[in-house]
């Protein structure tokens, strides 16, 4: 995963969507095979038969386990619908932007399945062209530009392979949930 939301972080006390934030930043990215991950699949595959037999890659928001309950629960509820990540650290670890239809298993912060999500759209843009909508639909913090903007500086400072640049490229992704796993 990538330094982005997926694998979030959270700032001041709230989540950040910084969450893609560096592959993988809160633990778990990049592989499906959490614990429950078999049965958590057969169970949306049973809820929504269209869903490939292979599981999707799985991944937490944000770089701690704190961040990755805190972004998933946003989700969760309806609040979160979008994502930022560095481009440049997708880059750096050779994988793939996401794209319209991916779809993927986010983890909670002990590393269990908790939904499935689609990409509905993704736009690549400099750091200070991410709009107000965008970061509403992140749904972090007070959900305003100015925040999204403090969070996610500070996110990549600390957890992007190339830091923070104000004129850095972001991935801006919306997604939409699929499946949500019963709670185990």
């Amino acid at each position: 995963m990538t330094a982005s939301d997926r694998t979030e972080s959270a700032g001041s006390g709230s989540a950040s969507d910084a969450s893609t934030a560096s592959a993988g930043s809160a633990g778990s990215a990049g592989s499906a095979a959490s614990v429950d991950g078999a049965d958590f699949w057969a169970e949306a595959r049973a809820e929504h038969p269209a869903l490939p037999e292979e599981p999707p890659e799985a991944w937490a928001f944000g770089a701690t386990p704190e961040q990755a309950d805190d972004l998933l629960a946003l989700v969760l509820d309806g609040t979160k619908t979008a994502t930022a990540s560095a481009a440049g650290d997708y880059e750096s670890e050779g994988e793939p932007f996401p794209a319209v239809g991916d779809l993927s298993i986010v983890l909670d912060g002990a590393g269990v399945s908790r939904a499935v999500l689609e990409v509905s759209a993704i736009e690549v843009v400099p750091f200070g062209d991410v709009t107000a909508e965008h970061a509403l639909a992140e749904g972090e913090d007070d959900r305003t530009l100015a925040s999204w903007r403090r969070i996610h500086e500070q996110f990549w400072a600390d957890h992007s392979v190339h830091g923070f640049a104000p004129h850095m490229p972001v991935v801006c992704e919306r997604f939409r949930v699929l499946h949500v796993g019963s709670p185990r």
